[in-house]
This record gives C-alpha cells, structure tokens and sequence, in this order.
C-alpha cells in the first residue's frame, strides 16, 4: 500500500476527534444507512440500524451466542445486537475515545451485562482461540493494513464452525480504475476490493463464504442524504463545533458520495469451517 495509508495510531485518533460527532449525527451507528429507493423517508439512524440488522440476520445470531465486533466504535450496533438477538457482545476499537463512550452507552442499556467494550487493535486480539461464536467486521476492514493478518486473527478466536460477517464498501470499478484509485487515496482506505475479491481473500484465509450481498445503490449511492441530515442538525453542530468545521463536514459528504456507480457496498457472510 501506499504511503498515504495511515497508522494504527493516526486512526485511532481520527476516531477519538470524530466520537463526539458520531453520537450527535447518526446516535453512534458509525456505518452508512440503508434506504430502499428515494421514496423512503425513513430517519437516518433507523435507516443505518437496518445495516446493523442485515449483519446480524446475515450470520443467524441466536440468543446466547457470543460475539466480537472488530472496530465497535461507540458501541450503537454492539448494543442494537444484544438487545435484538440476546446475544453477549465484546466489542474492541483503537479509540481509547470511543471505548469510553461506547462503555457509557452500555450502561444504559437492558442488556449491559451482556456487553462489553476494549481499547485495543483487532489486528491482535487478547483472547483465546476459538472465544467466539461470531465477529462482525461493519466498515473497519477498510482500515486494515494487512488484512490477511486481520482475517486470520478473526479465524483464530471464532469456534469451529463460528461466523463472519463483512459490511464494507467495494470497488464495482474494474481493477486499477482511476476513480477507485482517487477514493481510497482521498480517503486513505487500506483496500477496496470487489466482492469476488472480498469471496477470494475470505477462501485463502480458511473460510467458507455462505452469502453475498451487493446493496450498493440502497447504501453508498444513497449517502449524499448525509447533507440533508447535516442540513436538519446545522445549528446543534455549528454550537458545538463550529460553522467552519459544519462547512467542512458538508463538503466531505459531497466528496465522499461523489464516486457514483464505481463504488458498492456488500455485506458478506463467511464460516470457519468444522472440525
């Protein structure tokens, strides 16, 4: 990867500057939404509470189950599991700030002793081998700067037989397209890779890929709604973070959603194998 491509240390303060932000704008659902067509006037954070939901439906949670969520952010989708599924969840982030954030938001939770939440790196994971009935990974892989390494840690702690779900966006580009390329470099991602290459590099690492699913105009092509929900929000985060950065938030937005059909998003469903 290139130099553009940041340290583990330079993401996990990006996510310490941008927890504040998170929980004001989408309620700490730290991944896109999801809308079925331009006629859903479905609120922001419920529509983003549906990714949360095609992940979890995605890998067949059931009650009891434990889960990791690698890259949990402030925690709103780790809570949305447990509370849905009766699941336990551990989530872990980089972020020292969203950990405390997202500790916070468990304990106002019904299913807080059910969850809990570390700083640390997914990369290198404090807990046995085969710890887990599931991970979910919902946008952080983009951030991995091996994700070989990244999947076979995840290999390691889920139980034979344990799932994983992937919810990320992907390159819809032919390879080495000059819009994909400019994304990932604007926005420093590690890889964006298409889903028969997401299919490919899950089978390397050891798992058995059960389902696919490539929403991206429900998702990324839907994102530039971020500016309406910028626009309701104007006055709360201009008294909070100022007018210049709201100005600059808005424009990120335009920018990021900018890419149209190249860029795609898929939520992916993989296995560990038996023994």
């Amino acid at each position: 990867m290139g130099s553009t491509t940041p340290s583990t240390d330079d993401i996990g303060r990006m996510y310490d500057e941008t927890a504040a932000l998170s929980q004001i704008f989408i309620d700490g659902q730290e991944h896109l939404p999801y809308w079925y067509d331009d006629h859903d006037d479905t609120p922001v954070v419920e529509a983003a509470k549906r990714i949360t939901r095609k992940v979890g439906a995605a890998i067949g949670l059931r009650p009891g189950e434990h889960v990791l969520d690698a890259g949990c952010g402030v925690g709103a989708p780790a809570v949305q599991l447990a509370e849905e599924h009766g699941v336990r969840v551990t989530g872990i982030t980089i972020s020292s700030v969203q950990a405390a954030e997202a500790r916070r938001r468990a304990e106002r939770s019904a299913a807080a002793t059910r969850i809990v939440f570390a700083h640390g790196d997914y990369n290198h994971l404090d807990y046995p081998d085969d710890t887990f009935d599931a991970v979910i990974a919902v946008e952080s892989l983009m951030h991995a700067d091996d994700l070989a390494a990244s999947l076979a840690e995840f290999r390691r702690v889920l139980r034979p037989g344990g799932r994983l779900a992937i919810a990320d966006c992907t390159r819809e580009a032919p390879a080495g397209s000059e819009p994909a390329a400019r994304f990932t470099t604007a926005f420093q991602i590690g890889q964006l890779l298409s889903v028969p290459e997401w299919v490919s590099r899950l089978r390397t690492s050891g798992f058995d890929v059960d389902e696919y699913t490539q929403c991206g105009p429900r998702v990324y092509g839907m994102g530039l709604r971020y500016l309406d929900r910028a626009n309701e929000l104007h006055n709360e985060l201009a008294s909070r973070f100022g007018e210049e950065m709201v100005g600059e938030l808005k424009q990120s937005y335009r920018d990021y959603f900018s890419y149209g059909a190249d860029i795609g998003y898929a939520i992916i469903a993989a296995r560990k194998p038996s023994l």
